[in-house]
């Protein structure tokens, strides 16, 4: 059983994030990592201020983009303000100096990040950070309120002790407030933000010998659409992954096994903190009483494989679903025929609050990017519409969360 933490597959939003020169720069590489957990694709622009409190190689480090910063330093785009306004979902300005303030609002555009500003359609999200005078000062209120006007949408700074020495308003915001601020831009939910979500995903491989196991045909991508999702809607996530051929989602704290006991072993220390424990992985029913120690032979004369003893592997579902507690169990019902009905005897058997059933077979299901699925809980039967797995991974949280409020 081993852990780590990896990046994940390609993200489908991008925030375009403007750094400006203010000693709340070094905050801005926190924003960068928070708004990936999420899933999101930054790209930083740097005004040329801002590289004498933060080196553009941190952002490039983070972000694995190049860090754009004047309007002519990539050769191979001569119209870079153009090309990274039109990438951005939302722009982010964070922090953002009186200065930048007074640019934006007045649609000066004089370097490449306020040309990028103005040239952008996306939603603007804003976070200032300066001076408590600057911010008090009825110019930088007027160009707030302009903003304000015309749709941007701000994160108001906090008050307190100020780097130059001050104390009043002007620190820049806490950065889980400006990354949810600019989620809900992308219609992103952050509604598991405190949570701790358990998830078992894949097959377990029962060996038989140090060349044969016993598996089945999970592929693991719906426990990892559902980690990755619980990471985005801000959960602090446990996946606990059979072998499967997937990345692990940005964020996610990973335990990888092989077998059911040692699945078993990492879905109870987990699950001892959960507050939903979701479980998607497909584990084997049965495993070789003895493993052998080499290659069992075949054949007339040597038929050590046609004598292998089977014996039920743990109920890990049922197992952790009769100590539950308060936590939120989520169960999943893979059948060939009558679906429903061994949904609804699982439902009750394995001490769930919800069984995701679903049929299998004939191309459904295992391995597929796409889903169409039951809902049973004890109250009712609900039907969902095929969907991708993406979108399933959400439908179960939201109805996880139906019964953690």
């Amino acid at each position: 059983m081993t852990t780590s933490t990896q990046a994940s597959s390609a993200p489908t939003k991008t925030v375009v994030l403007g750094v400006t020169g203010c000693i709340a720069a070094y905050k801005s590489a926190e924003i960068v990592r928070a708004l990936q957990k999420a899933g999101v694709r930054v790209k930083v622009i740097m005004t040329e201020h801002a590289t004498h409190f933060v080196d553009p190689v941190t952002f490039r480090a983070l972000t694995h983009e190049k860090v754009a910063i004047g309007l002519f330093d990539d050769p191979t785009d001569p119209i870079h303000h153009i090309s990274l306004a039109q990438e951005a979902d939302v722009m982010l300005l964070a922090p953002c100096t009186a200065n930048m303030l007074a640019k934006v609002a007045n649609g000066i555009a004089d370097d490449l990040l306020s040309t990028t500003v103005l040239a952008t359609t996306a939603p603007i999200v804003v976070a200032p950070a300066m001076n408590v005078h600057m911010y008090e000062n009825p110019a930088t209120r007027y160009n707030i309120g302009k903003l304000q006007i015309r749709g941007v949408h701000f994160v108001e700074a906090g008050t307190g002790y100020l780097a130059c020495g001050d104390v009043g308003k002007g620190r820049l915001a806490d950065v889980e407030d400006i990354v949810s601020a600019t989620l809900a831009q992308l219609g992103i939910k952050r509604d598991l933000a405190g949570k701790h979500v358990m998830i078992t995903a894949g097959p377990t491989v029962e060996p038989i010998d140090p060349v044969r196991y016993i598996t089945n045909r999970s592929s693991g991508k719906t426990g990892y659409a559902i980690a990755r999702a619980a990471a985005a809607r801000g959960a602090d996530v446990t996946l606990i992954s059979g072998p499967v051929a997937l990345q692990a989602p940005e964020g996610v704290s990973m335990v990888y096994v092989q077998t059911a006991d040692e699945m078993l072993a990492a879905a109870e220390e987990a699950f001892e903190s959960a507050d939903i424990g979701i479980f998607a992985a497909a584990v084997a029913d049965m495993k070789p009483a003895h493993s052998a120690d080499h290659k069992l032979k075949k054949g007339a004369d040597d038929s050590e494989l046609s004598g292998i003893e089977l014996v039920e592997n743990p109920d890990i579902l049922e197992t952790l679903g009769a100590k539950k507690g308060d936590r939120v169990v989520v169960g999943f019902a893979a059948e060939t025929d009558n679906v429903l009905e061994n949904a609804q005897k699982k439902l009750i058997a394995k001490h769930a609050d919800v069984i995701v059933a679903n049929q299998v077979g004939e191309g459904m299901a295992f391995g597929t990017d796409d889903n169409e699925v039951w809902f049973l809980d004890h109250e009712e039967t609900e039907a969902l519409p095929l969907m991708s797995k993406a979108r399933l991974a959400d439908a179960i949280l939201s109805k996880s969360l139906d019964f953690l409020l």
